[in-house]
């Protein structure tokens, strides 16, 4: 396998999200995309982000580049008619992800930063992340079809599939694929040290991925674990080709990005998740309690040790130069 440091230096866009000392350029928004056109709802759980479709997002992030929001990760939002067993839609070219991605690439060329969730979450019947064999989560059979979702993202243009799944191996199996097909620029953000949070419900009824049974306690992380085995998730992922390394969630678990930092030798970001989002925009209804709030909380997270900052706070905290 090749490590490709050039990968994070590819664009002038990448340098800045990545080397840039300030949060604003350090900042990526999210996205939930779902079919059809004319769509632009809100999510009840997360005030202030919305399930579009693909025509109205080009035209919202055509916005945001204007405000100087340049980093954008989309998840894909599926139907239930579109799912089966095998999550046999999410690798389609023709999914409003994969013509959202081309539209904008075309579009702003390689002054954007786009990184897409390669997961099976939102397109599987059953709502797990990988393959469910006689309800259990099939680790091996799961891990061509994420490669096959990454390729998908690849033609695209995205400059980063982001795996989510917390599959063993994944990373590998992702690295291998990309370089087999030839996309040697196309850089892995892995989400290395994901816990089994509390945290994620908003986000499961945004991108209408709850589990149908059970959890996902048997492949994301225990909450009670130590640091050693953040650092060693982080560190194998590393190993298997990732570029950049995710700590997920962000607030409860600072102590893990402060260590996940010292320990490894690749930028470090984190998902300031939905359940935290929903929290600030509940406790703080005025904008001049959340400015403080969010402000507080993007410091907290460079102080600990990440250089980058995933969160649904993007828009509002860029647009009102509260950076």
């Amino acid at each position: 396998m090749n490590i490709r440091m050039r990968i994070n230096r590819w664009t002038e866009a990448r340098r800045t999200l990545i080397h840039d000392p300030s949060i604003r350029t350090s900042l990526i928004q999210p996205h939930f995309i779902v079919e059809g056109e004319g769509i632009n709802v809100e999510i009840e759980s997360m005030p202030g982000i919305f399930q579009q479709s693909a025509d109205i997002m080009v035209k919202t992030i055509a916005s945001d580049m204007k405000l100087g929001i340049s980093n954008h990760m989309f998840f894909p939002v599926l139907a239930a008619s579109e799912k089966d067993a095998m999550a046999s839609a999410a690798s389609s070219d023709e999914m409003p992800l994969q013509r959202v991605v081309k539209l904008l690439r075309k579009q702003f060329g390689d002054s954007i930063v786009l990184l897409s969730d390669v997961c099976l979450c939102t397109a599987t019947t059953d709502g797990h992340c990988g393959v469910v064999h006689e309800r259990v989560i099939d680790n091996d059979r799961t891990l061509p079809i994420l490669s096959e979702i990454a390729l998908s993202h690849a033609r695209a243009g995205v400059d980063y599939v982001c795996a989510s799944d917390m599959m063993d191996g994944r990373v590998l199996s992702l690295r291998e694929s990309l370089e087999r097909e030839g996309f040697t620029s196309t850089g892995i953000m892995s989400y290395s040290v994901k816990y089994a949070s509390a945290f994620y419900g908003p986000f499961r009824d945004a991108a209408a991925s709850t589990p149908t049974h059970g959890d996902r306690s048997s492949h994301q992380m225990d909450i009670r674990s130590g640091y050693s085995e953040a650092i060693l998730e982080a560190s194998l992922d590393v190993t298997e080709g990732a570029d950049i390394v995710m700590i997920k969630p962000a607030l409860a678990y600072l102590d893990v990005v402060r260590e996940v930092s010292n320990a490894i030798d690749r930028p470090v970001a984190v998902y300031n998740v939905s359940g935290e989002y929903s929290m600030v925009m509940a406790a703080a209804e005025d904008e001049s309690s959340r400015q403080k709030m969010v402000t507080e909380i993007f410091h907290s997270f460079k102080r600990a040790g990440a250089d980058i900052v995933v969160s649904y706070h993007t828009r509002e905290a860029v647009s009102k130069n509260w950076f």
